[in-house]
């Protein structure tokens, strides 16, 4: 408690905080953070190009792509199940009512 006050009027402090802005530290701090958030600017920028190019291509792309990928997710995940060792998945074991 007693650190978060001083960090506080040291902070709220005009000529410290000009000084610390100053400092060699502090200015490389400023100069990592700007060249990474213009880095991911730039990647989310050319990401939303590629995207809109191919929503853009031939006329159901994008869903046929969507759709075999779903379909090879399906066909991966199922056969991952079957070919997992250990106890039955959720479904197909039998409960105390169950004939045997």
């Amino acid at each position: 408690m007693v650190l978060r006050r001083l960090l506080a009027v040291l902070l709220h402090n005009p000529q410290l905080v000009e000084r610390l802005s100053e400092s060699r530290p502090i200015r490389r701090a400023a100069q990592l953070t700007a060249f990474a958030l213009l880095q991911a600017q730039l990647r989310g920028q050319d990401a939303a190009r590629r995207l809109r190019g191919l929503a853009a291509g031939p006329a159901g792309s994008l869903g046929r792509r969507a759709a075999r990928f779903r379909d090879t997710f399906t066909q991966e995940l199922r056969r991952g199940l079957r070919e997992r060792p250990g106890p039955p998945p959720p479904g197909s074991q039998r409960g105390p009512g169950a004939n045997p």
